[in-house]
Order: structure tokens, then C-alpha cells, then sequence
């Protein structure tokens, strides 16, 4: 294990004439668990600490276009390191200093400097233009998607999803479902009445497909995020304001959000109140609480409960704009969607019963346990 003390990376003169080193001294401490990489964060963090670049500006980059060094002109490289999926580059100019982080598409860069007016100019000389903005297909949408991640905290990336109109996908849909949601999908930010979007009913109703094509009906005012740890959502009051906040798409201001969160069973059953604590309170202050005012924020909540064991703060008048139960299709209608009764069940199927039938493969099963046990004289 090696020592190395802060005068290891010399820092730029401080033009407050103060010496911030005699009073927090930097020690970097190196061992055979780091990497290259680590290294290089933690040497970058000199000139900061001690007070010499007191400004920091950083940018992230979702996709970076190939091409793109995201090093500004005149930059010298002090440290670069490379590995399966990351990359770090240090480097320095005149009274600033650069971090480039790099892994399969993105990029942190962040830049130390004398000047706060120094760092912006930097940052902008080293990031303009080096993001790659792809067109989006006529039958795609962009969705966000929200997590945290263990390193960087609250994040918010997005893909490009492929989403069917809903006059192509409507035939998925039960008679009473295709009706409600012909309305859904008509709606426009005038018309919204609750901040609520409840969709309901057993697995492989369709339910996830019904949100894709509303994120495609609605993109022309609304931008749709779908959280992925909903669960830690509600618990994590900083995680819950940096959602609320919200962060734009790159589209005009002014337009709403739709956040989903997919199969909350555990937040807005009955029972909700007891086992899940002051997550509920939270998502219904986020719909029509103090949290939401003032924020063009809907939230969409997929289930598998049924109505009745829903808490009746969630499914009350006023508090859901849409509240509609995705069921199976019935007979008659999964044989139209199908093209033939065979392997239809009288009672219907789901949609994903439906999609298995027609590519004609079925579930991974297991033979009866207690035949098989009977006829050999064992159980094991």
C-alpha cells in the first residue's frame, strides 16, 4: 500500500491567495483492490479539495457519438485508463482541470476550474456537439426510465420504444376495455379531471402493451417516464422529489409527465395503510397533495389485484382519471383474434394465452406430481 500525499498532483495557483491545504489536508491512499480508474477519480479531486480549482461544472451524456474525445482544445492528458467497459481520461489546461468518464454509450465529464465562468466555458468547449441524437422511427416513442443507481444516485435514461397505434392494437382488448380506452387514448391535457391512471386485472391482459401505445398517443403533450424500483420510491423521500422535479425530455416547457409504476400490488391494496407505511400517503400527496401542486404530474399504477381489494383512498371519485379493468377476451373474441377455436378455452384467453396459441407453443410443465407418485407406489 502506497501513501501519496496531495502535492502528488500539483495544483494550479489559487488566486484567493489562500492555502485551503494547510487546513484539509488530501491523502490518497492506493492499495492492490483499486484500479487504474480509481486512481484517476481520486487524483482528479486534488485541485478541488485543496482549493486551487474551487468551480465545478458536469455533464452527463446518455449516448456520445463516436467520434467525440470530449476533451476541450489545448487539453493535456496527465492520466488515461482503459478497461472491458469503462474508460477515464484526466487531463488539464489553464487554470482548469478535465474528467472524462466513458462506458458502453454515455459519458460523466466534469471539469474543476478558477473561475465558475471558466468551468461553464470549458464544459460547453469539451460537450458541444458530442451528443448523438438519433432520429426516432415513425412507430417508436421515447420513454424515460428513472432508477438509483448504487454510485450515482437518482438517475433517468431513455430508450427508444416501439409502440403500435391504438387502431392497430385495439382488437387486443375486450369490448368494454377497447371502449373505455378509445376515450383514454383521445385524451388531452384540457380534459384531465384526476392525476390517477389505474389499469387492473390478471397477468397477460395486456396492461404494459395498453401504456406503450398510450405513451405514442399522448407524445405530442406528454412525456412518460416509467420508474423501475417503485417499491424504493416511496420510501426514499430524495428519490421522490427528484422525480417530482422531474427532468425535461429536451421538448418544450410546459408539457405533463406520466410516470408508471408496474405491478404496485403491495402499495395500493387494502392493507396498504398498515404494511407499506407512508408509502401510500406519498403517492396520493404526489396525484392531488401539496407535493403535486403545481406539477403537470400523472401517475400510472398497473395491478393484478382485483377492484375489491383496492384501498379506497386510491379508486375514490375525483382521484383517478381512468380506472379500467384489462380482462380476457371472451370466446368469441379470441377466436376472431385468433382465426379458429381451437385451443380456446370457453371461458376465453388472455392476450398472451392468445400470442402463445398462435405461435403454437405452450408453458414449460411439470407432470402431475401425485399421478406419477400413484402409479409408481412412491412419494418422494
Amino acid at each position: 500500500m502506497a501513501v501519496m500525499a496531495a502535492d502528488a498532483f500539483p495544483p494550479s495557483p489559487d488566486p484567493t491567495g489562500a492555502d485551503p491545504a494547510t487546513t484539509l489536508p488530501v491523502r490518497l491512499t492506493v492499495d492492490d483492490s483499486d484500479s487504474p480508474s480509481d486512481v484517476i477519480d481520486a487524483l482528479f479531486l486534488g485541485r478541488f479539495t485543496t482549493g486551487s480549482e474551487p468551480f465545478a461544472r458536469s455533464s452527463n451524456i446518455e449516448r456520445v457519438r463516436r467520434d467525440a474525445s470530449l476533451l476541450p482544445p489545448g487539453a493535456k492528458v496527465l492520466r488515461a485508463a482503459r478497461d472491458d467497459d469503462r474508460s477515464a481520461v484526466l487531463a488539464e489546461g489553464e487554470g482548469w482541470t478535465v474528467l472524462v468518464s466513458r462506458w458502453s454509450r454515455g459519458a460523466d465529464v466534469t471539469v474543476t476550474a478558477t473561475t465558475d465562468e471558466l468551468a461553464t466555458e470549458v464544459l460547453k468547449r469539451a460537450t458541444d456537439g458530442a451528443a448523438d441524437e438519433l432520429e426516432p422511427k415513425p412507430d417508436n416513442v421515447t420513454m424515460g426510465f428513472w432508477y438509483v443507481s448504487p454510485t450515482r444516485g437518482p438517475r433517468r435514461t431513455t430508450r427508444q420504444i416501439s409502440a403500435g397505434t391504438w387502431e392497430e392494437v385495439r382488437a387486443n382488448y375486450t369490448a368494454p376495455v377497447a371502449g373505455a380506452m378509445d376515450q383514454l387514448m383521445r385524451t388531452a391535457p384540457a380534459d384531465i379531471s384526476g392525476r390517477l391512471l389505474l389499469l387492473h386485472g390478471p397477468p397477460g391482459t395486456g396492461k404494459t402493451s395498453a401504456l406503450r401505445t398510450l405513451a405514442r398517443s399522448w407524445r405530442d403533450w406528454c412525456q412518460v417516464d416509467c420508474v423501475l424500483d417503485p417499491e424504493r420510491l416511496f420510501n426514499d423521500v430524495g428519490y421522490l422529489m427528484d422525480i417530482a422535479i422531474g427532468e425535461d425530455d429536451g421538448s418544450a416547457k410546459g408539457r405533463w409527465r406520466l410516470l408508471l409504476l408496474e405491478d404496485c400490488d403491495e402499495l395500493i391494496r387494502g392493507e396498504a395503510k398498515h404494511t407499506a407505511g407512508q408509502a401510500l400517503s406519498r403517492l396520493l400527496n404526489l396525484t392531488d397533495g401539496l407535493l403535486g401542486q403545481g406539477r403537470n404530474v400523472l401517475v400510472g399504477v398497473t395491478t393484478n389485484e382485483d377492484l375489491e381489494r383496492l384501498h379506497p383512498a386510491v379508486v375514490r371519485p375525483g382521484r383517478c382519471m381512468a380506472r379500467i379493468e384489462v380482462g380476457k377476451l371472451t370466446h368469441a373474441e379470441s377466436a376472431a383474434w385468433l382465426g379458429t377455436e381451437e385451443g380456446v378455452a370457453r371461458e376465453g384467453a388472455t392476450l398472451a394465452e392468445l400470442y402463445a396459441l398462435r405461435r403454437g407453443v405452450g408453458p414449460a410443465s411439470v407432470p402431475d406430481q401425485a399421478r406419477g407418485a400413484a402409479d409408481a407406489g412412491l412419494y418422494l
